[in-house]
């Protein structure tokens, strides 16, 4: 893996990750009629979605910062970037799958709280975009890895 297309390589997989859930909400919302606001307590979904959500949120940034610290300062540039690229898919998949539940959870019961709770965890995930900024600080890379980078 070369640094210079890394960021790229990651860049891209998020911006397909981010669009795919916003079409996926767009679709979602087009198809379904009658949006509800008032609770249904039999509907198992308004109570799964927000404990999947918080559980995808917090275990993504545990998980993350957890794959970070087995990075060595000793290990090569691109041994980094590997680790930092597994780390990222794993954040990213741990927002996307509740992001996912809760939209499909809006298109079967047509309420409103899974579709902002899916909203929340895209733009959540819009915000952990990866930047050149973010990986030198995150991976705190000495002036010769940036260089290369």
């Amino acid at each position: 893996m070369e640094p210079k297309s890394f960021l790229k390589t990651l860049s891209f997989l998020h911006l397909s990750l981010v669009i795919g859930l916003l079409l996926f909400s767009v679709i979602a919302y087009s198809q379904t009629t009658g949006i509800t606001l008032e609770p249904e307590s039999n509907n198992v979904f308004l109570y799964i979605v927000p404990v999947i959500a918080i559980i995808g949120y917090f275990g993504s940034q545990v998980v993350f910062k957890k794959k970070l610290s087995t990075i060595k300062t000793d290990n090569t540039l691109t041994e980094k970037l590997k680790k930092y690229k597994s780390a990222s898919h794993i954040k990213f998949f741990l927002i996307e799958i509740p992001a996912l539940l809760s939209i499909y959870a809006f298109y079967i019961t047509s309420n409103a709280l899974p579709l902002v709770i899916a909203v929340c965890l895209i733009a959540y995930l819009y915000v952990q975009k990866p930047s050149a900024d973010k990986i030198k600080t995150e991976l705190a890379l000495n002036p010769n890895e940036i260089q290369q980078l």
